[in-house]
């Protein structure tokens, strides 16, 4: 009788199920239970079994798979591509258009607002099959107010699809996309939208593409027709032609290249021979020589130099009438690089942030960003990236930038706003996990290690607004979706003026506000009213006053009484203090236990000048003299004498008021200089640079941040949408006597109406 192997105590099996670690022979497969390894041994050969022992589990599953975002210039049909990628890759079953015409709207638009206005706000990540390559895909918004959701998608990504339009071109955000592509190193592909659209000239693209974003380039298709004549595409890598039949153009047919187009297309295959020749040396050896190059040679020439970031490969196609989106893929699948070919850095907090290099393997310590939180029917969503070791549900990570141990509650792999639960995910993934506190940019690891990922770069906000809820009752609701908001998007900025007691809130731009305003009327079914915040002005002196007031108030009982005598002065240029109170009397004139409500009494009264009620700064106080009375001096009668003290010689100190004013740098096209310059120049700035950056000019002006509300609407209108810019906070100086003669009058007048 045949005797079986025995197996293992359970509890044993237990342990070596535990260890995690992958087999290397049949054996050991059969002795720790691993049943997918005993399938694979079995089937394999022992040459098989011997090259596997070289290469790591996890090689071939990280080799087919692809993180990519596509981003583009505002309409220019970045989600109507998306939109088909799912259709095609089976993901969705039918197709629907942006606007949401039909009633659902396109997948990745998942918020209401988004369908109405028919542009993408938020980035939805989703994932996909596509020839047996996973591709995670992260839908990334064009509009320049929403720049810090591409940052964070780039952020995360090995690789990119820059959409173009074939009629419009290179646009403004097309260059903000792709200068942020070059500072995070994303490789990309282009793919030139809308060529069944009147004015469709792929060519002209491709040329502004050169010159502008200084791509080094090629096409690797060309159309057959252009506008309504555009009916397939010729593929120069392997010399086809492709035509896409179906109702929804799903069934692509190879067929011959037609006549009339055999020369164009051997001039084209040679040009983009001759590109890639230029950046990979191995091709221009071939090309030199004259030696016949295969598609093969050519396809990896091209991967080669794409994933070196030395060219970038140009598709054609029109998503919105079915065509290239195919062969589109296959350029993704081929040219981008998989999460292993890429270079990513951590920073060690151990170490004094030493750049340390991630190998991207799943066997080493659990390195992962959260990169995006949404607030979802069950709590926070947080999307993570990993970037090395494996993440399973029930596992208890660390975040290292606030050092708490959470428990990973649940896994889910999102597409758009729908979800299905995982039990775990390796390097490489795009997931999103349940219940997690944290912000957006925190890493966290498994414990072992206490690296953080490259901090992301988050502008500063460069526009204000007062908000505030119209009724009383919704003002919980309101602090809710505030903190909400400032949690998802860090460029959103919540602050409360000390001053005024209203609700300030910052972003990038008039849009970005307008929109958080909309979402918490529809998300919270909160109203709010939308007002100009108000300048943080300040006032200061210019100029010594003495001072010498008796407080004396006498009233059946203990009175007050309180003598204070000194002078106040400006502090000199420069120094850090704003406020200072010095005690220069010799002797016991004013009992010491008082001296402290003095000095109160000082600071309080320089909250609030009389000049416009702002506080008052570079401000010294010197007490040399004083009076007090047995009994009925107190600390409430010397805190009111020197209130009143400061009131009294605050006037003949000539007080003048202080506007803040920012440091604005502009990036605008050189033809467009003048009127910008112009135009600061109205707006009482002062041009402190000017240079010069390729095709732009970098000008550099300090400016009234009272005179730079709206300042991003009318950049936009002066520049056709090319012009951007950043502002900062530099420092606050003396207003012109006219514009505070205007402040004062109007500060009287609003104290007259209360």
């Amino acid at each position: 009788m045949a005797r079986f192997p025995t197996f293992p105590a359970p509890n044993l099996l237990l342990r070596l199920f535990s260890s995690n670690k992958r087999s290397s022979s049949p054996t050991a497969a059969l002795l720790t239970g691993d049943f997918q390894l005993i399938r694979h041994f079995s089937a394999g050969t022992a040459a098989r079994a011997a090259k596997d022992d070289k290469e790591p589990w996890w090689k071939e599953s990280m080799d087919k798979l692809r993180n990519i975002g596509i981003s583009a210039h505002i309409d220019s049909g970045k989600t109507t591509l998306t939109e088909r990628v799912l259709f095609y890759t089976g993901r969705i079953h039918e197709i629907h258009e942006v606007r949401g015409r039909d009633g659902v709207g396109a997948k990745m638009d998942s918020m209401d607002l988004e369908r109405e206005k028919g542009i993408t706000i938020q980035s939805a990540a989703t994932y996909c099959t596509w020839k047996d390559y996973k591709v995670n895909i992260i839908d990334t918004p064009g509009h320049v107010d929403f720049t810090i959701e591409v940052e964070r998608a780039l952020r995360v990504l090995d690789g990119a699809i820059l959409v173009l339009c074939s009629v419009g071109g290179v646009q403004s955000q097309s260059i903000t996309v792709d200068r942020q592509m070059r500072r995070y190193e994303v490789p990309r592909v282009a793919f030139i939208n809308k060529l069944d659209r009147m004015g469709a000239d792929p060519w002209k693209v491709l040329n502004q593409a050169r010159a502008k974003l200084r791509h080094h380039s090629a096409a690797v298709q060309v159309p057959i027709g252009l506008e309504e004549n555009f009916q397939g595409l010729i593929d120069l890598i392997h010399v086809k032609a492709y035509f896409f039949h179906g109702s929804s153009g799903e069934n692509v047919v190879a067929g011959d290249i037609p006549a009339d187009m055999e020369g164009l297309v051997a001039e084209k295959r040679r040009e983009l021979i001759e590109t890639v020749s230029e950046v990979d040396d191995v091709l221009a050896e071939k090309f030199l020589n004259d030696e016949p190059v295969s598609a093969a040679e050519l396809e990896e020439a091209i991967r080669r130099a794409t994933i070196a970031q030395k060219f970038v490969p140009v598709f054609m196609g029109s998503a919105f009438k079915n065509k290239g989106v195919q062969p589109l893929l296959d350029g993704v699948v081929s040219y981008l690089p998989s999460p292993n070919e890429v270079n990513n850095y951590a920073l060690d907090q151990m170490n004094n942030e030493e750049r340390v290099t991630l190998t991207g393997s799943p066997d080493g310590p659990l390195v992962a960003l959260a990169f995006k939180l949404e607030e979802g029917r069950f709590g926070q969503l947080t999307y993570l990236r990993v970037y090395e070791g494996v993440i399973k549900k029930g596992d208890f990570i660390i975040n290292v930038n606030t050092g708490k141990r959470i428990k990973v509650p649940r896994l889910v792999r999102m597409h758009s706003n729908d979800m299905e639960d995982i039990q775990e995910a390796h390097a490489g993934q795009i997931v999103a996990v349940f219940g997690i506190e944290c912000a957006s940019g925190d890493t966290f690891t498994d414990g072992s290690v206490k690296y953080t990922m490259t901090s992301m770069n988050v502008p500063e906000p460069v526009m204000s607004l007062a908000v505030q809820p119209v009724s009383k009752d919704s003002g919980g609701q309101f602090s809710k979706a505030l903190n909400r908001f400032q949690k998802e998007d860090p460029t959103f900025r919540v602050g409360l003026d000390p001053e005024s007691g209203q609700t300030i809130i910052s972003g990038m731009g008039e849009l970005h506000l307008d929109i958080y305003v909309e979402r918490m009327r529809r998300e919270y079914k909160v109203d709010a009213t939308v007002g100009k915040p108000r300048v943080n002005f300040r006032e200061t002196i210019t100029q010594r006053a003495e001072f010498d007031y008796l407080h004396k108030k006498q009233s059946g009982g203990a009175g007050q009484y309180g003598r204070v005598t000194g002078y106040v002065e400006p502090l000199p240029p420069g120094s850090k203090e704003k406020f200072e109170f010095e005690n220069m009397i010799v002797g016991q004139a004013i009992p010491s236990g008082f001296i402290p409500a003095i000095e109160k009494g000082f600071k309080e009264a320089a909250n609030s000048g009389s000049l416009i009620g702002h506080p008052v700064e570079n401000l010294r106080i010197v007490l040399t003299d004083g009076a007090s009375h047995a009994v009925d001096s107190s600390e409430l009668a010397f805190k009111m004498a020197a209130i009143y003290a400061f009131r009294l010689c605050y006037t003949a100190a000539r007080p003048v008021i202080l506007e803040p004013v920012m440091l604005v740098e502009l990036k605008v096209p050189t033809e467009f200089q003048g009127t910008v310059a112009g135009d600061i120049n109205k707006r009482k700035g002062i041009i402190v640079g000017n240079d010069q950056e390729g095709d732009d000019s970098v000008i550099t002006a300090n400016v009234p941040l009272n005179n730079m509300f709206g300042y991003s609407t009318s950049l936009r209108s002066m520049t056709q949408g090319k012009g951007e810019f950043t502002m900062e906070y530099k420092e606050h100086s003396a207003v012109s006597n006219e514009v505070q003669a205007q402040l004062v009058n109007a500060y009287s007048a609003s104290k007259a109406t209360e």
